[in-house]
């Protein structure tokens, strides 16, 4: 299908604004986001600068693991509204010049698909091995020691096959077998029905996941002898076999052939935290593979210089795949309460680490991802456990209080029924301490995270070396992180002091600085050196002095 006009590389830097619709905005008054409500909002999300939509999954579903189960990839879910309400939010979305990515979960299904009431009728039927099914060890127990993710085996019995099938989550969420060319056809065409209808590309959901062992091996134990068990036993084998099996990459090859088809559409591949997940990063966007991916690897536990270091020195090293990078999402606890100044506990947000941190993700070479509210700096939600929604969290409470946190409604309105989310008691409550940050306060105080989120969104804009610049790490000590981005002659110095005591940074031999952006930092003397008060940051322009 061809798209006249369409630049086919827009995603290159693109900044995207991930929505998860049940918590952004109901349209319809009861108590749920949904297409009318995102369509109501849509002149926010442009009006912030950025360049795309992420929307998580809004296809036909139980909802058991709230929407990532699809029991129908080329539907609307009644819960969201309908295939015409979706149409309008496309359409409004491009006259904005946003493009728009969907979620799309191609690793498992809903137990609900009519596939998998079929594969699992018998053994012998035209979709009998569209997922993954094993006869039962000579005892009767699970074919091998699997672990799912949400707690226990990641095998459940099914009795009219006398058969397991294999599930990476909870046990309504069948894993596909794609191993089967069948499977990853039937994938594509759904995806075809979305392109079709006009959609700028997809947003992978659980790529690890996607591919299994066929030998059906057992997962080696890293668990020591002595050491504590841990409240989610997945984390207590090595993961060889029943994910990241090298038969991904012919299945990425072939999403890419179906993007192919549709040039300007792009890909974007969710990776896990499992370990070489940036060596993974460098090959699932390599040449021929899809267009870019971000890692869960990033998003756990808390800032460092170290991490942040490693990272670069990462990216100077491998200029070849594009990352997208993300401190956000609707998986892991919101960044305002996970990451703090270099050695202080997380607590109580800082903003001006937030703008620290906002400055840093918008730096970085690559594509960006950020997460609803995530501009707005909100905390994550403490929620009661009679609040809870997502099966992780109650199954694990206390230990794991589960992704809700992350996931309450969108604070549109300082004052007003729910703070503007919905006339209706929420599906998820609103806790108070994001009262004062909601879109309506921040949007009338010229000095508010939002405001700065906008601010800086245009400066990196009319700084092309920050979106497409090639990016040199500088070793820097530690608390400092500090590296070069190159475009066409430009050069810009980021520096970011991680830590809430000031710092300071010589000025590099044989350069001027020209400050363009700074945040409780300034030059001594004009343009010596840099001096860092806590989460400092600044942005200048290098250049040789006249007559050097």
């Amino acid at each position: 299908m061809s798209r006249p006009g369409l630049s086919t590389e827009w995603w290159r830097g693109a900044v995207i604004y991930q929505v998860y619709p049940r918590s952004f905005a109901d349209g319809n008054g009861d108590g749920i986001g949904d297409l009318p409500g995102l369509l109501a909002k849509l002149d926010y999300i442009a009006g912030l600068g950025v360049d795309a939509i992420w929307i998580s999954p809004f296809q036909r579903s139980p909802q058991e693991d709230y929407g990532y189960d699809v029991s129908d990839y080329r539907d609307v879910d009644p819960l969201f509204g309908t295939l015409e309400d979706f149409d309008r939010v496309l359409a409004r979305a491009h006259q904005l010049g946003l493009k728009v990515l969907m979620d799309q979960v191609w690793s498992h299904s809903s137990n609900q698909h009519p596939w998998f009431l079929e594969s699992r009728a018998s053994r012998h039927n035209p979709r009998a091995d569209w997922y993954v099914w094993a006869d039962p060890a000579a005892d009767g127990t699970a074919p091998t020691n699997w672990l799912s993710v949400f707690g226990g085996p990641a095998w459940s019995w099914e009795p009219r096959r006398r058969q397991y099938y294999l599930h990476h989550f909870l046990s309504s969420q069948p894993a596909f077998n794609l191993h089967n060319p069948a499977v990853v056809e039937a994938l594509l065409e759904a995806g075809r029905f979305w392109l079709d209808r006009g959609v700028d590309g997809f947003r992978l959901d659980a790529v690890d996941w996607m591919c299994h062992d066929p030998e059906l091996r057992n997962n080696p134990s890293v668990h020591q002898a002595g050491q504590p068990i841990p409240a989610k036993p997945f984390g207590m084998q090595l993961h060889q076999h029943d994910l990241l099996h090298p038969h991904t990459l012919e299945v990425i090859r072939s999403i890419r052939g179906l993007q192919d088809e549709y040039p300007g559409v792009t890909t974007l591949a969710e990776i896990s935290s499992q370990d070489g997940a940036f060596d993974r990063l460098r090959r699932y966007t390599g040449e021929g593979m899809l267009d870019m991916a971000y890692t869960l690897r990033f998003m756990k536990g808390n800032l460092s210089h170290e991490t942040v270091a490693s990272t670069l020195h990462w990216m100077t090293e491998h200029q070849e795949g594009w990352p997208c990078w993300s401190f956000s999402n609707h998986d892991v606890e919101r960044v305002a309460s996970r990451w703090s100044p270099a050695g202080e506990e997380p607590g109580q947000p800082r903003p001006e680490f937030l703008r620290l941190l906002m400055a840093l993700l918008l730096s970085l070479r690559g594509s960006i991802c950020i997460y609803q509210g995530e501009e707005l700096g909100l905390p994550e939600a403490e929620l009661r456990q009679e609040d809870l929604r997502d099966p992780f969290g109650i199954a694990f409470w206390p230990d794991y209080k589960g992704r809700d946190g992350s996931r309450t409604p969108m604070p549109w309105r300082q004052h007003g029924p729910h703070l503007g989310f919905s006339e209706a008691q929420p599906w998820l409550p609103l806790p108070e301490t994001h009262r004062a940050l909601a879109v309506e306060a921040q949007a009338r105080e010229p000095g508010s995270t939002l405001n700065a989120w906008k601010d800086f969104l245009r400066f990196r804009q009319n700084h092309p070396a920050l979106v497409h610049g090639m990016l040199e790490h500088v070793g820097t000590p530690t608390p400092l992180v500090c590296f070069r981005r190159l475009l066409d002659g430009e050069a810009l110095l980021c520096v970011f002091n991680l830590s809430a005591v000031p710092q300071e940074l010589g000025r590099p031999a044989g350069e001027t600085l020209e400050p363009l952006w700074s945040h409780a930092a300034r030059l001594e003397d004009g343009f010596g050196r840099i001096q860092l008060g806590p989460c400092g940051a600044m942005i200048c322009r290098l250049s040789q002095p006249s007559g050097g």
